[in-house]
């Protein structure tokens, strides 16, 4: 079967209902309208949907890892999360945190996390929904669930976090953070926030207010989808700010790849190119800022 045509309208409307509205059923209506028929509109939805079924790159039980779900302190009650590192490591690891889209501490966040062990990290995935009792297997339901965080409670728990990895055994005290979607703007926000974070980078996050940017300590790694206008609009204003502040930061936008490039379980926006390329420079530009 021939894989149906999905147009850049019919991704701007999922970028719509999963960012914005959270009204599934006029998505599926504008979809169907913009499909041609319900039948092919319920052939594209997996296309643009993430697959949660999709093979890991890393398998859970790859030898190379160990890694579970652990809790820790937060604000205001136990944090939980995946912890990950490398199975055989010499002396004291960097630490990273890994944030994950507004689907919740996910099999694909899970993996991404044990990716990130591979090239020599301690790697903490938080599930930031642990206020609200943890992240469900429902996708919607947990997109539902983030219009209930506030950003004060979701600050608080990275805050925490990376109080948590800065003392965590085996970890050399350097916490970066990674993140994607909105966990990318949890990440701009935490570089904001923590003076002690070591490291930070977002993929297609929305960027904090300009007034707020002076804050910033870390080194910042951006990487942006030439086609997500969304998020884009905010480009030029940060980077003003971060030059105005003499911050350092390197900002790099893909040319015509979509929001979420880099979610391979995501048919209808992965691009293994862009995807390839960012991870790349991630992980050099976490290697240089926290090793040792």
């Amino acid at each position: 079967m021939n894989r149906p045509p999905v147009t850049q309208a019919m991704i701007d409307a999922y970028d719509e209902y999963t960012h914005l509205t959270l009204d599934r059923r006029a998505f599926m209506e504008k979809l169907t309208k913009l499909a041609g028929s319900g039948a092919a509109a319920a052939a594209i939805t997996p296309l643009l949907a993430a697959n949660s079924a999709q093979a890991a790159i890393v398998a859970e039980d790859d030898p190379r890892v160990k890694g579970g779900d652990i809790t820790y302190p937060g604000p205001k009650g136990e944090m939980k999360g995946y912890l990950v590192r490398p199975a055989e490591a010499n002396g004291k690891l960097g630490t990273v945190i890994v944030v994950h889209e507004n689907r919740g501490l996910n099999p694909h966040i899970r993996d991404v996390a044990r990716r990130i062990a591979l090239e020599g990290f301690i790697v903490l995935a938080p599930d930031f929904l642990s206020p609200l009792g943890g992240t469900p297997h429902d996708e919607d339901k947990a997109r539902e669930m983030f219009t209930q965080l506030s950003s004060e409670q979701t600050i608080a728990d990275g805050l925490a976090t990376v109080a948590y990895l800065k003392k965590l055994d085996g970890g050399n005290g350097k916490v970066g953070v990674v993140g994607f979607c909105w966990g990318g703007g949890v990440v701009n926000d935490l570089a904001v926030n923590a003076p002690d974070l070591d490291a930070a980078v977002a993929y297609y996050g929305r960027q904090p207010k300009s007034e707020d940017v002076a804050k910033i300590k870390a080194p910042l790694l951006l990487h942006y989808a030439g086609k997500d206008e969304r998020i884009d609009a905010g480009i030029d204003a940060y980077k003003a700010a971060l030059e105005a502040g003499g911050k350092s930061f390197t900002i790099y936008v893909y040319e015509g790849v979509q929001h979420a490039f880099n979610n391979d379980t995501s048919a209808a926006r992965y691009d293994k190119a862009a995807a390839d390329l960012a991870w790349g420079r991630t992980i050099a530009f976490l290697k240089q800022d926290l090793a040792g």
